[in-house]
C-alpha cells in the first residue's frame, strides 16, 4: 500500500487542509479526493461509522489523500485495528496526561520503538508488502494527540515533551464542556485556556491543529500559525452547498 509523507509534513509545518468524514458512503469520500484536501480526518468517535465503513472510506480516498482516523477510544485495540487497515495516522481523543500520550505513541510504533501488534492486514497488501510496511511505518505513521480537556491543557508542558507526538489538535467544543461552559468557546477563560495551549506548543515548535464549521471559525487559528485544519465535515459541505444553490434558485425556498 503506497505510504504518504503526511507526518513529515506536519513536522515541516506545512498548511494541511482537509475536511471531516463521518457517511459511510465511499462515493462521497472519493468526489471529496478529487478535491484538493491535503488530508481528511476519517471520524471513528463520534456518529456512525464502522470497522468495515472506514475501510471503504479509506479505499476510495486512496491513492489521492491520506487518512488520519480518529479513533473511538484512545486504547490499544482500536489503534492497531485502524492502523492495520491502512490508516496515515490517528487521532487520539481525551488524552488528558503524558502518560496516556506516551502509551498511545508506542501503540503507534512497532518493536523496539513501541509495542503495536503486529498483523496482517490492508496496510500491509494483505501480506504481499509486509516487510516494505513494517520498514517505513514507524517513521511514517503520524501520531496526532486531542487537547479537549481542562486536564490535558494543564499538563500540556509535559506532554508536548513525549517523544512521538507529532501534532496537538485542539478540541475547543469538549474543551468549553469540560470547563462548565458547553458550547460557549468565546468565553475569556475557553479563550485563555486555549491561547495556552498555542503558546505552549508555539514556542516549543509543537504543530496546531483546529477543527471549524466555517471559514470565518478557522481563519483566525490559521493566521496564529495553526497548520493542520479541519475545515468543516462531508455532511456540512453537502448541506451548505445545496442551501446556497437552493438560494440562487429560489431564495424564498432557503
Amino acid at each position: 500500500m503506497k505510504m504518504h509523507n503526511l507526518r513529515q509534513r506536519l513536522k515541516d509545518q506545512e498548511l494541511l487542509m482537509g475536511t471531516m468524514i463521518t457517511l459511510a458512503s465511499p462515493a462521497v469520500t472519493e468526489m471529496l479526493s478529487q478535491l484538493d484536501f491535503d488530508w481528511f480526518f476519517v471520524d471513528g468517535e463520534h456518529g456512525p461509522l464502522e470497522t468495515t465503513d472506514m475501510m471503504g472510506i479509506m479505499q476510495a480516498a486512496e491513492p489521492s489523500v491520506p487518512c488520519v482516523v480518529r479513533v473511538p477510544v484512545a486504547d490499544e485495540v482500536w489503534i492497531k485495528k485502524f492502523l492495520d487497515c491502512g490508516a496515515a495516522g490517528i487521532i487520539a481523543p481525551q488524552v488528558n496526561s503524558p502518560e496516556h500520550a506516551a502509551q498511545v505513541v508506542s501503540w503507534t510504533r512497532y518493536a523496539p520503538e513501541g509495542t503495536r501488534g503486529v498483523g496482517l492486514g490492508r496496510a500491509h497488501g494483505y501480506g504481499v508488502s509486509f516487510g516494505d510496511y513494517v520498514d517505513r511505518a514507524n517513521d511514517e505513521i503520524a501520531c496526532i494527540i486531542q487537547v479537549e480537556h481542562i486536564d490535558a491543557v494543564n499538563c500540556v508542558e509535559e506532554t508536548i515533551k513525549v517523544p512521538g507526538v507529532d501534532c496537538i489538535l485542539l478540541g475547543p467544543y469538549d474543551l468549553s464542556a469540560s470547563m462548565g461552559k458547553m458550547g460557549q468557546v468565546d468565553d475569556p477563560e475557553v479563550i485563555a485556556a486555549i491561547d495556552h495551549v498555542t503558546k505552549t506548543c508555539q514556542a516549543a515548535g509543537m504543530p496546531l491543529g483546529y477543527f471549524g464549521v466555517s471559514p470565518d471559525a478557522i481563519k483566525p487559528y490559521v493566521d496564529q500559525g495553526y497548520t493542520l485544519v479541519v475545515a468543516g465535515t462531508d455532511t456540512i459541505l453537502l448541506a451548505s452547498g445545496a442551501r446556497h444553490f437552493l438560494k440562487k434558485l429560489a431564495p424564498e425556498a432557503s
